[in-house]
């Protein structure tokens, strides 16, 4: 079918791997190819776009990937597309694989990379939300935050039994350099004693009161955002300093939050914004990323997605309430 605009599309992965990015790219390109349009993959991301390193991509291939983690087409950072002379090497390069469309599967940083790769281009980009943070305006949940947070679930729920074996202090970091979203939900589904992120500069205060007498013959877990201004470290050190006789560990889940299968809401939600995505270029858009808000799909501007990161207000009062 001639969709009359669109012949080629580019799609990359960029910014920390999350699960469902080929989940987003099965969906994306399986209905590019329902309207004749062909998909190139852009490898590592901006860093393959400046370098001109493109493959072939159909779906039957990567309908065999949907149920895996991180990105088959890798990612990266690029240093290089930062400054001017870097962008206009990667425009040069989807001109000389007439591409004439791009979709982008990232976070905050790819979609302030597309803000300035616009003033440039005017190939028509889409993006759709990778990240495990959930920090992103315009989209209920970001791609692989759910499989994120299940990992975190999983691994404080192993921890937690430990800590009531042995009447032990437990302060978990979870991923989250400026979110506390994989914290609170992570926090409150396993039932910790209190919850630490960047938003809030409450939160320590009450937990030293909680801590303060802590004598309990149960575990005590405390749940870390990685961004929350103190850290794991310095929390526990003060927890020491207020109550030497506790028995207190610090464990660090790291990067295997963004490892493993993707949940079906993943898998689904990348899916879902890969074909929108493809539907959106196909009817005029440019320069949005497709989201879900209310379970409803919406197209919202980079400049409005990028947007200084705030807390629900609803889930900020419940954390006021259980760290109370």
């Amino acid at each position: 079918m001639d969709n009359g605009k669109i012949k080629h599309i580019g799609v990359f992965t960029s910014g920390g791997d999350s699960p469902g990015m080929n989940a987003a790219l099965y969906g994306t390109v399986k209905v590019a190819e329902q309207h004749g349009i062909r998909v190139s993959g852009i490898l590592k991301g901006y860093e393959g776009m400046i370098d001109g390193h493109f493959i072939p991509l159909e779906s039957q291939q990567l309908q065999k990937t949907v149920h895996r983690g991180g990105t088959v087409l890798k990612t990266a950072r690029s240093e290089r597309f930062m400054a001017v002379d870097g962008r206009q090497l990667a425009f040069k390069s989807l001109q000389d694989n007439d591409i004439d469309a791009v979709v982008a599967i990232g976070g905050d940083g790819t979609f302030k990379g597309l803000i300035a790769f616009s003033e440039i281009s005017k190939i028509p980009f889409i993006g759709i939300p990778g990240t495990i943070d959930n920090d992103l305006a315009g989209t209920d949940f970001t791609l692989g935050f759910d499989s994120a947070i299940n990992t975190a679930i999983e691994s404080i729920d192993k921890i937690k039994d430990t800590a009531e074996s042995h009447n032990r202090v437990f302060i978990v970091e979870v991923m989250g350099r400026d979110s506390g979203y994989i914290a609170i939900h992570s926090g409150l589904g396993v039932g910790a004693d209190a919850i630490l992120i960047p938003e809030s500069g409450e939160d320590f205060l009450q937990l030293l009161k909680k801590v303060k007498d802590y004598r309990s013959e149960d575990g005590f877990i405390v749940v870390v955002s990685e961004g929350d201004e103190l850290g794991a470290e310095l929390v526990a050190s003060k927890i020491k300093e207020l109550n030497p006789e506790v028995d207190l560990r610090i464990t660090k889940l790291g990067h295997v939050q963004r490892g493993g299968n993707p949940s079906a809401f993943d898998r689904m939600l990348g899916i879902r914004l890969g074909a929108a995505s493809v539907n959106a270029l196909m009817n005029g858009e440019r320069n949005v990323m497709a989201g879900i808000l209310d379970n409803q799909l919406k197209f919202t501007p980079f400049d409005s997605v990028v947007k200084q990161h705030q807390l629900n207000e609803e889930l900020y009062g419940l954390l006021k309430t259980l760290n109370t």
